[in-house]
């Protein structure tokens, strides 16, 4: 949700020179500002702070404000925030300098480096920015690896980003053909807008009649000219006029939409009077195809019929191809540079996953006399994942010499209609990704992550090196173009997440086993797979150390505690050996389960030793041993991870026993347990494991130690269970049933026709 604390306009600024620059514009502010979120340490995309702002139409300057503050008033030292910026879509990042992966194409963002000490902020400024969605995304340093417990403090930082925009809201609209009179001077830049219709081929702005008042220079205006907008991937194309005119052109302007225009003045101190003027040229334009739909419908019949199969024949697919060029050739005025437009059809398969598909079947048809044009529309909901076109050359039975290709342009805003070997892919404001297909090369691949929101073109021509391709003048090809949340699902080592900024959704892949990149593909840093397994058979193996604290618990009759050592050890091997990073992993069950008896498991292991230390009565303990597995189970239920979850029984556990031992201590004037053997050979060494097992547990554990660490916590913890749980009891039988039961099964000799009986008393805490 985006809070907005001043939003609108300011209408007493209607009526103000104030706020105006020019004298003839008005401007009105708006500001937004997002609630501060905690920074990460990067280690993949799902730790970076992402917000998306919107910057109105016709804005001058746009203005950020990024706020860090620390939360805490440890001494962390200096870290460096670092910021990124992007327009039209999420900023594509590489903080760590992996690899990417093959065919995978981006656009560098803007990045800012913030020293951070307890409080730091600092501005970006941006004249005449691009209209739309902007992108903040802020991260810390790499991930250092250390395993933190949740509920410690640590250091803390908190980013805030706010914006504020000056937009005009009476910008003259410059028309067709019409001279507009219009005045400039070095602090009041002239501000016009035009509209830029589909289909238009090229675009002129030209200012004539310049004059800057009386005197030998009246006729030397140095005026700038700008066209477009400021984007950081992309400036304004600027022309710097001397004289009394100058013109600035386009090619391949941007299609339905509107193009800003800035003339603003270099001479100090004086106004400049011009006249300025557009023209366009549409350089092919669909006929007419009236308001009936039946057969955009019929159309739609067969695509949906004819999904999930080919073309009869190879031969019958040229051939349609041949007669679908004709048609459209006839729908299209032939004037300087025509197009094959080719309807597309867009279906929505799943969250960020959209496919498109030619209405007329995967066979497209590429001739070299003109382009064939496809479009793509992605909307805001789309920039969110990848875009993915896959270019296919059918040469079953047309053959392609050496000389000829296939070249493709898929580009953003405006398509390029015209390619040969010298024309770069790219449009006049835009750059475009080039690729081509062959007879050696007949498939082509490119990947964008992160697509800009825009309406995307994608381009065909075939193109030889001589001017006569011969007797082969018409291909076909199989455009695929379709959008998926990850690069080919982040492969075999990564896994594919959904994330969430408020209601934007996108989507990131986290990687495993060491590999890392946009696509869980660089292996610089990978674990071979003799080190998985090592890691898998440590962690799952050293569960085994429970057995000899099994082992002491039934031969001491606390069949309760055995059978809950016995739980902890199962679901801990298995939870360990489903929660490998690698392929060396088994999984018997669903994950989540796994994990939540292991957490469950461990501190319900850890209550009811202490409470058998503590010695008080059967029904005492046993209830307290469900009452408190409950409240475990619930907290386990609330929070998995959190702190509390494990010291809360753990000190709970501790009162029980301290509270039964001083009792006992002050009703026997003495202490409890009486023996100092039992303080030297057995609570203190087992107190001493379980402290430096916690200590393993909570301060040492990183991800590249993990799997020795965890080992080495899992053998101290059941090691110490060994010297802390109490001697059998004296009126404790087998199974640990009680002697005060109804019935007995027990033999008792008779000496002398008497029968021996056993003292029912509580027999001091003894060494065994």
């Amino acid at each position: 949700m985006e809070f907005c604390f001043i939003r609108g306009f300011l209408f007493a600024a209607l009526t103000s020179w104030a706020l105006a620059d020019d004298g003839q514009l008005t401007f009105v502010s708006e500001l937004s500002s997002k609630p501060a979120q905690k920074l990460s340490k990067y280690g993949w995309y799902g730790n970076v702070r992402l917000q998306r702002f919107h910057i109105p139409e016709e804005t001058a300057i746009a203005c950020w404000l990024f706020v860090v503050t620390k939360g805490h008033t440890f001494q962390c030292g200096q870290h460096n925030v670092t910021i990124h910026i992007q327009y039209g879509a999420p900023p594509v990042i590489n903080p760590v300098g992996s690899v990417f992966p093959n065919a995978t194409l981006w656009s560098p963002c803007l990045s800012l480096i913030l020293p951070v000490t307890s409080h730091s902020s600092t501005t970006f400024n941006l004249s005449n920015p691009a209209p739309g969605d902007w992108y903040v995304g802020a991260h810390l340093p790499e991930d250092d690896g250390r395993i933190e417990q949740k509920g410690f403090p640590s250091c803390s930082y908190f980013f805030q980003p706010q914006l504020s925009v000056r937009k005009a809201v009476d910008t003259p609209i410059l028309q067709q053909g019409t001279f507009l009179q219009q005045t400039a001077a070095s602090d009041r830049p002239a501000r016009l807008k035009l509209y830029v219709p589909e289909f238009a081929s090229s675009l002129s702005v030209s200012v004539a009649d310049c004059s800057s008042g009386e005197g030998a220079d009246s006729e030397n205006c140095s005026l700038v000219l700008r066209l477009g907008s400021t984007s950081l991937q992309q400036r304004p194309v600027t022309v710097n006029c001397s004289g009394i005119g100058c013109s600035a052109a386009l090619y391949n302007p941007p299609w339905d939409t509107w193009l800003r225009v800035v003339v603003e003045s270099s001479l100090d101190n004086r106004t400049v009077t011009f006249s300025i003027i557009s023209n366009y040229t549409v350089g092919c334009k669909p006929k007419s195809v009236g308001l009936k739909v039946d057969d955009d419908i019929n159309k739609l019949r067969g695509n949906s019929s004819d999904t999930n199969s080919t073309s009869a024949g190879n031969s019958s697919a040229i051939g349609d191809a041949i007669t679908f060029g004709n048609e459209s050739a006839s729908l299209l005025t032939p004037l300087s540079a025509c197009v094959w437009s080719i309807p597309v059809l867009c279906e929505e398969v799943d969250v960020l996953s959209l496919r498109f598909t030619p209405v007329n079947g995967p066979n497209v048809s590429v001739t070299d006399t003109h382009p064939t044009l496809l479009t793509y529309p992605l909307n805001t909901q789309a920039t969110g994942g990848t875009l993915n076109l896959q270019l296919t050359l059918n040469t079953t039975n047309v053959t392609l010499a050496n000389s000829s290709r296939v070249v493709a342009c898929l580009s953003p805003w405006a398509p390029v209609l015209q390619l040969n070997h010298s024309q770069p892919c790219r449009t006049a404001l835009f750059a475009g990704y080039g690729v081509h297909v062959n007879a050696s090369v007949p498939k082509a691949v490119v990947r964008l992550p992160f697509p800009q929101s825009a309406t995307w073109y994608l381009t065909l021509q075939l193109t030889c090196n001589s001017s006569d391709c011969g007797n082969t003048s018409l291909v076909s090809v199989v455009p695929e173009v379709f959008l998926s949340a990850c690069v080919e699902d982040c492969g075999t080592y990564g896994e594919c997440r959904l994330l969430r900024s408020y209601s934007y959704l996108y989507a990131a892949c986290v990687c495993k086993a060491g590999w890392s990149g946009w696509g869980c593909t660089d292996d610089s840093t990978a674990q071979s797979f003799c080190r998985q397994l090592t890691a898998t058979l440590l962690l799952t193996l050293s569960n085994l150390s429970f057995l000899p604290a099994i082992v002491v618990a039934i031969k001491r009759c606390y069949i309760t505690e055995a059978s809950v050592y016995l739980f902890t050890m199962f679901f801990s091997t298995f939870y360990h050996a489903c929660d490998q990073p690698g392929v060396a992993v088994m999984c018997i069950m669903d994950y989540d389960t796994l994990q939540y008896c292991d957490f469950l498991g461990s501190i319900c292991s850890i209550w009811v030793t202490i409470l058998c230390m503590a010695r008080i009565s059967d029904t005492f303990k046993y209830t307290l041993f469900m009452l408190g597995a409950l409240l475990i189970a619930m907290s386990m239920q609330l929070d998995r991870k959190g702190l509390w979850n494990l010291l809360g029984p753990v000190l709970c556990a501790i009162l029980f026993m301290v509270t039964a031992w001083v009792y006992r201590g002050v009703r026997r004037r003495h202490c409890y347990p009486p023996s100092w053997k039992r303080w030297v050979f057995f609570l203190i060494p087992g107190a001493i494991f379980a402290m430096i097992g916690v200590c393993l547990y909570i301060f040492a554990e990183t991800e590249v130690n993990y799997y020795y660490t965890h080992s080495l916590w899992h053998i101290l913890v059941a090691s110490c269970v060994v010297f802390l749980l109490p001697p059998k009891e004296k009126n404790r039988e087998a199974f640990g049933w009680s002697r005060g039961v109804s019935w007995d099964w027990s033999w008792r000799p008779r000496v002398c026709g008497y029968t021996l009986c056993q003292s029912g008393k509580d027999e001091l805490y003894t060494v065994t």
